[in-house]
């Protein structure tokens, strides 16, 4: 049974559950790949056909799973998803936003899909006692394996310029950027309210400066194990927890830091204008990091960013002077 209350971990699921979430992941697959083969059909059909040839295959291994969940263990198959099991990427929610994606982006995020499809059989081939489950889950790992090989090769051949770094590429950005853009964000926004709140309180800028570094430290540890403890990197690809946690603790660090820094001067007027320009760089770097890495519009990123630091930045204007 699903554990409603807080996502699973995958070393605690039953061979039954492990089936049912196969069934479950392939049926969400089929749906986004129909999706996707829709949405490029009208601008690209070699694309769209290449799309549909990889979705009539992950339908043929639902029902291959679904008929070996009937063998073993009858016809009910109890629910049982990747958002209830930690250690998935939720990079699948914004499927929806293919229509704006250009060719290479899809072909990049398909082989990406397949990858942790690859790495999520492997694991459960491990973890079975069952031959005939065994040898399933190993043959689909394998599938999935030239799948993510036609990511690149069959859909390549619609798209000359697609390469075989690319999925690499997208486990770079998991691994490294991903961690630390969240630990920049955090650090350059969650700081703000307490740093401000203080300079304008107390006047006094080493008074800022010390609450100010307390409370990088402090988001710093906090994010970095929240992002250590998320999940283990077996079916995700995000690599290892120690490694993603310290990265991002670093980059919440420098995130609150940079603005508190400032207040290293005596005079607390000026301190707060050059840290007050030091945010709006910190911003912007943010909102090129996401236009760059993750696919976000520019000027829908600097929007983003930019309201974000200032409603934190205004909540601590007000309670200082308050």
């Amino acid at each position: 049974m699903v554990n409603f209350g807080m996502k699973r971990s995958f070393r605690t699921l039953s061979p039954m559950e492990i089936l049912a979430l196969a069934i479950s992941a392939e049926e969400e697959d089929g749906r986004i790949y129909q999706e996707m083969a829709k949405a490029v059909l009208p601008r690209n059909p070699d694309l769209s056909r290449a799309i549909e040839k990889i979705r009539k295959e992950e339908d043929g291994h639902r029902r291959a799973l679904t008929t070996l969940f009937s063998k073993l263990h009858g016809e009910s198959i109890p629910l049982i998803r990747r958002e209830d099991v930690s250690g998935f990427l939720d990079h699948r929610r914004d499927f929806t936003r293919v229509g704006g994606m250009s060719d290479q982006a899809i072909a990049e995020r398909i082989a990406l899909y397949e990858l942790e499809a690859q790495r999520f059989y492997e694991t459960a081939a491990q973890t079975t006692s069952h031959v005939e489950a065994r040898q399933l889950f190993s043959d689909l790992a394998e599938v999935e394996r030239n799948h993510e090989s036609q990511a690149h090769h069959v859909l390549g051949g619609a798209i000359p310029e697609v390469e075989e770094g690319r999925t690499r590429r997208q486990l770079f950005i998991l691994q490294i950027i991903q961690p630390s853009l969240v630990g920049l964000m955090d650090g350059s926004v969650s700081t703000l309210a307490p740093i401000f709140a203080a300079a304008y309180a107390t006047q006094n800028s080493h008074s800022t400066f010390l609450i100010g570094v307390a409370a990088a430290v402090g988001s710093a540890i906090s994010m970095g194990f929240a992002e250590g403890l998320s999940d283990d990197g077996s079916l995700t690809g995000r690599g290892k927890p120690l490694l993603r946690g310290v990265v991002t603790g670093l980059m919440t660090f420098l995130g609150g830091i940079l603005h508190t820094l400032p207040f290293l001067m005596s005079d607390v007027q000026s301190a707060i204008g050059i840290s007050v320009g030091v945010v709006v760089v910190e911003l912007l770097v943010i909102a090129w990091i996401r236009n760059r890495f993750m696919e976000t519009p520019m000027i829908r990123s600097i929007l983003q960013v930019i309201v974000g630091g200032a409603l934190v930045f205004l909540s601590g204007l007000l309670i200082g002077h308050g």
